[in-house]
């Protein structure tokens, strides 16, 4: 049974950045397709980007196009999420997902790290 485990949140300034990492254990993603969603206080889960299991394709909201890269390195067994220019609105918590290739439904989820972007 794949477990993920997000890290690498925090409380960081309007403008700065910061890189959460998901690592899995438990079995290898390298054959997922790796995603990272965030919700906010009192909002629904929103899709952040996603990433094959190859790395050779990525998607992202329009939102953070340009601002987020997702990446990955199935030898470690991780996915990342680097995020610059962080603004107060992306505050949320991210949690990272896996889904099976050639399916719609991420199977395996982690429990969240918290991202807090002050004014």
């Amino acid at each position: 049974q794949v477990h993920l485990v997000e890290s690498g949140g925090g409380l960081v300034q309007a403008g700065g950045s910061l890189r959460l990492s998901c690592a899995a254990s438990g079995g290898t993603v390298s054959s997922y397709t790796m995603g990272w969603f965030r919700q906010a206080p009192g909002k629904e889960r929103d899709f952040v980007a996603r990433i094959s299991w190859n790395g050779d394709t990525t998607y992202y909201t329009d939102s953070m196009k340009g601002r987020f890269t997702i990446s990955r390195d199935n030898a470690k067994n991780t996915v990342y999420l680097q995020m610059n220019s962080l603004k107060p609105e992306d505050t949320a918590v991210y949690t990272c997902a896996a889904r099976p290739m050639g399916t719609f439904t991420y199977t395996h989820w982690g429990q969240g790290t918290q991202v807090t972007v002050s004014s």
